[in-house]
């Protein structure tokens, strides 16, 4: 298992809005956006997701782009951290995590193209 990529997830209900925002506050056109499921911003570095109809939380929180999802759910089951079933998206096979804290961690493994 190996983390490859860190990004900021947060849930919006309304998409449009939430990209022009973050459009206008970033200066940047998003990298990404999936209809109304989906938007993401790739500036300074980091990645900003907006997570509109295809949401794994309803909670800000942070997202691990994994290889070896099954592996790492496995050995985080039984910790201090609940671990949701694997569910498979558009694009992504996905669980969250929940940490000791009460954040989620979306951990995401992309699909084969």
């Amino acid at each position: 298992m190996s983390v490859e990529k860190l990004s900021f997830v947060l849930p919006v209900d309304d998409l449009d809005g939430a990209v022009a925002f973050w459009k206008d506050l970033l200066g940047v056109e998003p990298t990404f956006v999936d209809g109304d499921r989906w938007a993401q911003f790739d500036h300074a570095g980091s990645r900003l997701a907006l997570a509109g109809k295809d949401r794994a939380s309803d909670s800000p929180g942070v997202m691990l782009k994994v290889s070896g999802l099954e592996a790492l759910c496995d050995a985080l089951r039984g910790g201090d951290s609940s671990v949701s079933e694997i569910v498979t998206g558009a694009h992504e096979r996905r669980s969250v995590v929940t940490e000791p804290g009460g954040s989620p961690v979306v951990l995401y493994e992309p699909l084969p193209r």
